[in-house]
């Protein structure tokens, strides 16, 4: 991608989605981001040097190739619901998502990136890459495991660049999350004097937000690695380890309560996600 190409950001006012933004901007593109809360004046909270549309994706007319500025690569973050694995509307909106991005396909879009998730995999112990069988086991695995299948029959052997961005567990920025850290960070400033927890002793795969956005960034300004991508650190790291260095790095006087709730069945002892291929998109991109 060219440093100057215009990059449509979707769900640019969400979590991770003002991170993407701002990652583009600094490395020269031009950035069109569609935010909800823009149709609110002084709502959006998008990096200002972007070009803001309050738009409905979902509406045909309102958001059509032209009206979005003809973008060169199409970054789709967005999706309704995303904390709240759930959630009866990832199953609902599911083919809005479907027709949208077929639509920008054909009505001009040749270069998408869209975002997916770990969870699409479901219960698996151990590393994760893109020939991992899917199993997903939320409402929330599922719609996005059903986008990725679909859009993979719709585009393949066509001219398309596709890019499906299949993050794991994020952290950072919490304030504007509803994580764990999130919930943590809230007792500590109430003064709660412990917070209950698991044993901790489950293994993720912990990636910082803006070094995601900075990994989502540097997927879509390139075109030679396509497919599954595992936008990820690559190292398992225990749920406890994770969360006293939260505490520690925010410097909050509360001790964790290790054993107050039961470990989650349906979550792997450790799972991650192997790293290979977007290292090297990183290194190219320095």
């Amino acid at each position: 991608m060219a440093g100057d190409a215009t990059v449509l950001v979707t769900g640019a006012g969400g979590y991770i989605g003002r991170h993407v933004v701002t990652a583009l901007l600094d490395r020269g593109a031009r950035v069109v981001a569609v935010d909800r809360a823009a149709r609110v004046p002084g709502g959006s909270r998008v990096d200002p040097r972007a070009t803001v549309l309050g738009v409905d994706i979902f509406d045909a007319d309102e958001a059509s190739y032209e009206a979005l500025h003809s973008p060169d690569v199409v970054v789709h973050l967005a999706w309704e619901a995303g904390f709240h694995h759930g959630s009866p509307a990832h199953m609902s909106r599911l083919s809005d998502h479907y027709r949208f991005l077929t639509r920008l396909v054909a009505e001009g879009a040749s270069h998408l990136t869209v975002a997916g998730t770990m969870h699409e995999i479901g219960y698996h112990e151990g590393e994760i890459d893109a020939d991992t069988p899917t199993h997903p086991q939320t409402l929330y695995g599922i719609a996005k495991n059903a986008l990725r299948e679909a859009l993979e029959v719709e585009l393949r052997g066509g001219p398309v660049t596709f890019q499906w961005l299949r993050c794991f567990y994020i952290y950072g920025d919490d304030e504007a999350n509803s994580s764990i850290f999130t919930k943590i960070a809230q007792a500590a400033e109430r003064g709660d004097p412990t917070f209950p927890f698991t044993t901790g002793a489950n293994k993720f795969d912990f990636v910082e937000v803006h070094e995601l956005a900075a990994q989502i960034a540097a997927v879509a300004s390139q075109s030679q690695e396509t497919g599954i991508i595992n936008c990820c650190s690559g190292t398992p790291e225990s749920l406890a380890h994770r969360a006293e260095s939260f505490i520690a790095e925010r410097g909050y006087d509360i001790r964790l309560e290790y054993g107050a709730f039961p470990d989650r069945p349906f979550e792997s002892p450790a799972t991650w996600g192997n790293a290979d291929v977007i290292r090297r998109i990183m290194a190219s991109a320095t």
